[in-house]
């Protein structure tokens, strides 16, 4: 993937309310650091300045987060009332994300649940980090899931990898890198919870695939293309195929229209029976859970 610059924002959705880009590897989505020029937020300035929003920080309303190092699909909202739209989707868990990873040695199992509470590292030096439930240090741990899908096994700059899909099912900080690190399959590239041992890939090999918010009006559904191939990086070398990818994204697409179809039935029958309930108020942990899965939707 070529170098990150202002020109090279790729966008991979448009309408009136949304805006979704796949962002490089290798930015921020924003910053408040004087020497970081190129961000997310400087990209879209500089390609957009018709939509910046005086009203934000940023300039644009972010609906999710990615962190640094992972690369794909982000989604902008281009207004306050866009915004508390794509909120309602990710508050009840409406919300489809799909990641792809290259992750360390040859994982055994196809397919796999990895069901293990996260919580703060409050270990000295490691404070910067997430750990599991039972590890020295770890503070409130929370319920944490992560569906793995195992799709190839090869091979990267010699060594053993297995490609996988994953679906965070909660969205704790890091946790999809804590997940995998834990079931001794860390993340190539992660330099963090490979204790600084993992540094010889050009990047972190984490990468938002696909995404889907059915926002009221509007289905947003777009896939950021794998970066993952041989095609693009050659150190990569597919030895064996377990599962297809393509197959695994098209039965993701049809049950999101099946369910949207089914959600909006259930919407004209409650409006012309005139029994659309008022929602009742958010509880202050309600509120805490949607904050978690907003600010950490990358997991990563």
């Amino acid at each position: 993937m070529e170098p990150a610059s202002m020109d090279n924002l790729c966008i991979l959705y448009q309408s009136t309310d949304f805006l979704v880009v796949n962002k490089h590897w290798d930015i921020r989505i924003d910053s408040k650091m004087w020497y970081e020029k190129l961000t997310v937020q400087s990209q879209l300035k500089h390609q957009f300045p018709e939509l910046v929003d005086p009203d934000t920080y940023y300039g644009f309303r972010f609906c999710h987060q990615l962190d640094f190092s992972t690369s794909g699909a982000l989604c902008i909202a281009f207004s306050k009332m866009a915004a508390a739209k794509a909120y309602r989707c990710f508050r009840d868990r409406l919300v489809t994300k799909v990641y792809l990873a290259l992750v360390r040695g040859h994982v055994s199992m196809d397919r796999t649940t990895i069901d293990r509470a996260i919580g703060k590292n409050t270990t000295e030096g490691m404070t910067h980090m997430m750990c599991t439930e039972g590890t020295q240090g770890c503070q409130n741990p929370k319920p944490s899931q992560t569906e793995l899908t195992v799709l190839e096994r090869g091979f990267y700059s010699g060594d053993p990898v297995t490609k996988v899909l994953l679906q965070p099912l909660t969205g704790r900080t890091h946790q999809l890198r804590v997940h995998c690190s834990s079931v001794g399959h860390p993340i190539v590239g992660d330099f963090t919870y490979s204790l600084k041992t993992d540094n010889s890939p050009y990047r972190m090999m984490l990468h938002a695939h696909h995404l889907q918010i059915p926002v009221e009006g509007e289905l947003i559904e777009v896939t950021a293309a794998d970066p993952f191939t041989h095609s693009v990086d050659t150190n990569w070398e597919r030895s064996s195929r377990v599962n297809s990818l393509h197959d695994i994204i098209k039965g993701l697409k049809g049950k999101c229209v099946t369910e949207q179809r089914d959600r909006n039935s259930v919407l004209g029958v409650q409006a012309e029976k005139r029994q659309v309930k008022k929602p009742s108020e958010e509880t202050e942990e309600e509120r805490e859970k949607c904050m978690q899965w907003l600010n950490e939707w990358a997991t990563s």
